[in-house]
């Protein structure tokens, strides 16, 4: 009881501070409705929030984050809660800061090639708003149609198209930030490249640990003369991935490559049935190409006698809009067919030199055997960054902790063969323990040197991307403990 009063009467008053900037609808307190928040797309850890404030500008942002910063009350961003690496996930005590409803897009501007939204504008409706014109926003996550700009930004968000066109970094032009002690400050501009320390590159990535974006202005493309795609299936992922390498050192730079495994094939036929992926195959290789339609015409033709050199057994082609998604629909959603698979699944995201691939494959499954989980393969063979899809059942116990260990071999594996511990999805509270496998002792100093220079009191994403002396497991299940289950909230 003495527990319960004490935290009444701690966030009765800051409640009222927030509820005077938001009003009563802008402020979520009571304990049911909390529990929609209470973790991101990584739904292996759950931890309440005390309060979740819903902004709808940059400086009902500022007073909130003035609020938090004289109270010494930690703070975290989320947008669509999508991510998938726990970058949004609440701790004990915290604030979280929800920017959905903060989904305006302030300014088109065609001639210079640039839009202005809000953080909570939904990643699609960027291409959307710009399509009739002939534009469109090329960094394009599986997860497009509900994931916001704002956890783009946070997390450095690539997609299918980034092997040709880069990740978020490469088409985010300026950004207006509040950084964590409620100062409104601007990086960045209208144009590709400032004078001075590259701010906007610091902070996109960052993860909400520098402060929260509230404006991004988005460099758009315009859209290519021609595109098209091909699907070819092989008898092995080995000859896939080769395929892959062939085509890259040829000299052609598609706009997107991905590949999909056996297991992944017939997941996504049973929930989606496109009727274009082979059900026999060992995998299936996603190639879209644009350009000039000369160019596309002639890369075509390499690509698909690269790839029957290789092995593939059919290569179908589309060039009609209609047919290119129909050919991607299964792609796009293959993250959720996985769940027609297993009660649960695990993904990482690592990354990998493109020569590796072949290696890097059947390891991963000599580590499915050994630890006796099925593995969905699913990545963008381009740039080679893995999506693994680790199916278990979380009812069941100790799986969990079994499939963290395996997913944690992955990571290492990519590291060793020289590639990353994360192409897109951030580190969050998930990976940071394997920061220290990918980076030295003084790397991680110096990163903390410029965490500590924007957020000196750490309440902005506290726990988050850097390494604790526990093993990942361990300190998640510590720290994210849902510890006031047993406390009343008001």
């Amino acid at each position: 009881m003495l527990l319960r009063n004490q935290q009444h009467s701690k966030w009765k008053p800051l409640i009222k501070q927030f509820e005077a900037v938001l009003g009563k609808n802008g402020v979520v307190q009571r304990k049911e409705e909390l529990i929609t928040y209470e973790c991101d797309g990584l739904t292996s850890y759950r931890q309440r929030p005390a309060v979740v404030v819903l902004p709808r500008t940059t400086e009902q942002v500022a007073e909130i984050v003035k609020i938090c910063d004289r109270n010494s009350i930690p703070f975290i961003a989320r947008g669509s809660g999508t991510g998938l690496s726990g970058g949004a996930l609440p701790i004990e005590d915290c604030v979280l800061i929800v920017t959905a409803m903060m989904r305006q897009i302030l300014k088109v501007d065609l001639e210079n090639q640039q839009v202005i939204v809000q953080p909570g504008v939904i990643n699609n409706w960027v291409t959307q708003t710009v399509s009739g014109a002939g534009f469109y926003y090329a960094p394009d996550p599986s997860s497009q149609i509900i994931c916001s700009i704002g956890g783009n930004v946070a997390e450095n968000s690539g997609g299918v198209h980034c092997l040709k066109y880069g990740v978020t970094t490469n088409h985010v032009l300026g950004l207006k930030l509040v950084l964590p002690d409620g100062t409104i400050t601007e990086v960045g501009g209208q144009v590709p490249e400032m004078p001075g320390y590259d701010l906007t590159g610091v902070f996109v990535g960052s993860e909400g640990t520098l402060g929260i974006a509230t404006e991004i202005t988005l460099k758009i493309l315009k859209t290519a003369e021609s595109i098209c795609v091909l699907l070819a299936d092989f008898t092995s992922v080995e000859a896939a991935g080769a395929a892959v390498s062939d085509i890259i050192s040829a000299g052609i730079i598609p706009a997107g490559m991905e590949m999909m495994d056996n297991l992944s094939i017939n997941a996504v036929e049973d929930v989606v049935a496109t009727g274009c992926y082979p059900r026999d195959a060992q995998a299936i290789l996603l190639v879209e190409i644009d350009g000039l339609a000369i160019e596309v015409a002639t890369n075509k033709q390499r690509i698909a006698d690269i790839c029957k050199q290789n092995g593939a057994r059919n290569i179908t082609t589309a060039n009609d809009p209609e047919t290119r998604l129909k050919l991607w629909k299964g792609r796009k959603a293959a993250f959720a067919a996985a769940g027609h698979l297993s009660p649960d699944y695990y993904v990482q995201d690592g990354v990998i030199p493109r020569t590796q691939l072949p290696f890097v494959l059947q390891e991963i499954e000599n580590l499915s055997k050994q630890y006796g989980y099925r593995i969905a393969n699913v990545f963008h063979a381009g740039d080679g960054n893995l999506h693994p899809l680790i199916l278990y059942n979380n009812s069941i116990p100790g799986a969990l902790e079994q499939v963290e260990e395996l997913g944690g071999e992955i990571l290492k594996l990519c590291v060793k063969v020289g590639g990353s511990i994360s192409g897109e999805h951030g580190i969050g509270a998930d990976k940071r323990c394997y920061m220290p496998d990918m980076f030295t002792q003084t790397d991680l100093e110096t990163m903390q040197y410029i965490r500590q220079a924007f957020n000196p009191k750490g309440l902005a994403n506290p726990g988050k991307i850097f390494p604790t002396p526990r093993t990942c497991g361990e300190a998640a299940r510590a720290e994210l403990a849902n510890k006031f289950d047993s406390v009343e909230r008001f």
